[in-house]
């Protein structure tokens, strides 16, 4: 049986570059400051300059169709939490997927240099073709419930994580890969302790990049067909030009991408733990 220790320690390291807590202070005093002149900004321009309100509406419209969305019970389909849980289902659902499928096949491929000269340049034509007109297609075979807007999400989400993950596979060093199967290990010891390793900041890079899309390519799906989500209040408010609607659903996507992008941080720093 193969000791991985003495590969494991071969392996670079970088060291985590921490900010102290000074700077960290400094940086969110910093985007308080942004993001509280862009409130002062917004409010000054709607309330007292020559904007009307079905152009930009007033901060205090937004927040009020906010509140009373989430006012309502989850249980209400009419309620701003159960459209957003409707569409957050369906990226996630989508996303992981998609993930799944994109890292999958790009260490495939990576693997079976063949397969990669073969099938890499249908993948990318493939992914050159406009999602929009992709969309309707899938709501027509699948029809306006989940599985078609779900399918939407992993197509957009899986050519991110495809690319990186064959990147991540070919950044590897031969040597290492090599000193290993001098060492006798199995090529499954070597795609765990050298290969998996070296290639999660490739994978974690295209996992930032997709939990957004996720979410886009869900609103994308709603967008063609749906019953229930942000992307159908989104056209629903436009449509009547309740602009109040429209940006308090443009907010909460807002803070869904932040959240969905802290959350990705969070999970490749205890990764990288």
């Amino acid at each position: 049986m193969t000791d991985m220790s003495a590969i494991d320690a071969s392996m670079p390291k970088d060291p985590e570059l921490k900010l102290t807590t000074p700077s960290r202070r400094r940086e969110r005093a910093m985007s308080f400051g942004i993001l509280l002149s862009i409130l002062l900004i917004w409010t000054g321009l709607t309330n007292f300059g020559s904007i009307p309100a079905y152009v930009i509406p007033p901060p205090q419209s937004v927040f009020q169709w906010l509140i009373e969305g989430f006012r309502v019970p989850l249980s209400d389909a009419s309620s701003l939490w159960y459209h957003t849980g409707v569409t957050m289902w369906e990226a996630f659902l989508g996303f992981v997927v998609g993930s799944a499928l994109g890292i999958a096949m790009g260490f495939a491929l990576a693997h079976w240099p063949v397969a990669e000269r073969v099938l890499y340049p249908y993948v990318v034509a493939f992914q050159a073709l406009p999602k929009v007109a992709i969309a309707p297609l899938l709501v027509v075979w699948f029809g306006f419930g989940l599985d078609a807007k779900v399918l939407i999400v992993v197509v957009m989400t899986f050519f991110p994580l495809l690319v990186n993950s064959i990147a991540g596979y070919h950044a590897v060093e031969e040597e290492r890969i090599e000193l290993a199967r001098v060492c006798n290990a199995s090529e499954l010891q070597i795609f765990r302790h050298i290969i998996l390793p070296s290639s999660m900041p490739f994978i974690f890079a295209g996992l930032h990049m997709a939990a957004v899309i996720s979410l886009l390519a869900a609103i994308v799906g709603e967008f063609v067909g749906a019953k229930a989500g942000l992307g159908l209040l989104l056209l629903q408010y436009n449509n009547s030009m309740q602009m109040g609607g429209v940006f308090a659903v443009l907010l909460i996507l807002g803070v869904l991408g932040f959240l969905l992008n802290y959350a990705m941080q969070k999970l490749e720093a205890w990764f990288s733990y």
